[in-house]
């Protein structure tokens, strides 16, 4: 019966990051940089209005696109930060995180044979959501661009099947940050053209040295882009699983039907905790992010003392260093250096071909347990050099 599963569904594979993370409990003594998940704890006080949420038997159902109380929040909050200016009413749409986000908005805007330029190498939660739309993702080879991707590179990819283009940063797996004016030069390239700008924000306030920009700020990009964003990174909120999406309005009518039909709602008590997390708790994620950008110093100055080559990143928390030189595959190098040193890394093709000779190190760790994992790194390199 296996064959007669839809095949697209079959088609696609388990995503490289959670199959290294999966192996770490076989391997005692392990340590993993895998997991893109802050280790801080979801704010006390975001915490509490989930608990009283509970107390006050808010348990029910809500509109499908959350508590308007919520999406009022969303669009205060986007406003204020980002300078981006939707209707809570009509162009606010809650997720169950950021991925129902990504998914809903493939679903909604791709039809069979519909083109996706995303840069390589890329999260694999995008390819896999395009493929199951039916949609072709089409890669940008970003290595020879410090990981970023640049308007003449999108315009050289368009064309007459291209439905959208996803611009994903901050940037995962390297961490890199568009400038203004190179976000501003990609919104001039789509300004005119029937293609959708899928933006997805998730990591945006997590940025070291520069502000993030949204494509969707700049003119004549509103109605033609679809801003994903969420609480899971900015505030510790990984398990609460809240995300959003954020459109105009026609586009907006469009996604609740797909979210309405397969979620009906985010969890109650998610909302009530987000409310608390976008008012009270707007700028929780600046001591995290000033404690992060510690982590990164760090571990790129332990990077480059072994003579690894790194492009150093502006915003997320992963570093996505050179293994070229070591003559492995991504693969090969990541499964040796489990085997040896017992320490998990995600590998560079995890994240496309274009990400191949690559490795992931995620710093969203303590101090101690970075140092730990570097010191492994360290050992493993030297026994390769020797």
């Amino acid at each position: 019966m296996e064959n007669r599963v839809n095949g697209s569904v079959r088609s696609i594979q388990i995503s490289g990051i959670r199959r290294f993370f999966n192996k770490v409990k076989d391997y005692p003594g392990a340590v993993s940089l895998t997991i893109g998940q802050p280790d801080f704890p979801t704010p006390q006080h975001v915490k509490n209005a989930g608990k009283a949420a509970i107390d006050h038997n808010h348990t029910a159902y809500t509109a499908n696109a959350g508590l308007l109380e919520l999406r009022q929040a969303i669009a205060d909050y986007v406003a204020e930060k980002y300078d981006l200016h939707y209707d809570p009413e009509t162009e606010i749409i809650t997720t169950v995180g950021a991925s129902e986000a990504i998914d809903l908005t493939f679903r909604t805007i791709l039809e069979p044979g519909d083109e996706v330029i995303l840069p390589g190498p890329a999260y694999p939660g995008y390819a896999a959501p395009i493929t199951l739309a039916g949609g072709v993702p089409v890669y940008v080879d970003t290595r020879d661009t410090d990981f970023k991707m640049t308007a003449p590179q999108i315009a050289e990819h368009l064309t007459e099947r291209t439905k959208a283009v996803v611009i994903p940063y901050p940037s995962n797996p390297t961490g890199c940050v568009l400038t203004k004016n190179e976000v501003e030069a990609i919104a001039s390239l789509l300004r005119d053209k029937s293609v959708f700008a899928v933006s997805d924000e998730i990591y945006s306030e997590l940025t070291y040295g520069q502000k993030h920009v949204s494509i969707a700020a700049c003119p004549g990009m509103k109605d033609k882009t679809l801003v994903i964003n969420g609480l899971s990174k900015s505030h510790a909120m990984t398990g609460w699983r809240m995300g959003y999406v954020l459109a105009d309005r026609p586009i907006a009518d469009q996604l609740i039907k797909i979210h309405q039909y397969g979620i009906s709602c985010i969890t109650s008590i998610t909302q009530y905790a987000a409310i608390e997390a976008l008012t009270t708790g707007k700028n929780d994620a600046e001591p995290m992010r000033q404690e992060y950008k510690k982590r990164l110093d760090y571990v790129i100055d332990r990077l480059e003392n072994m003579g690894i080559d790194v492009v150093r990143p502006s915003g997320a928390f992963y570093v996505f260093p050179s293994i070229k030189k070591f003559g492995l595959t991504s693969e090969e190098f990541a499964l040796k250096l489990l085997d040896q040193e017992r320490l998990a890394a995600v590998p560079g093709s995890a994240f496309s071909s274009y990400g191949e000779g690559y490795l992931r190190l995620s710093y969203a760790y303590s101090m101690d347990v970075l140092k730990e994992g570097l010191d492994r790194l360290e050992r493993f390199v030297r026994s390769l050099d020797a």
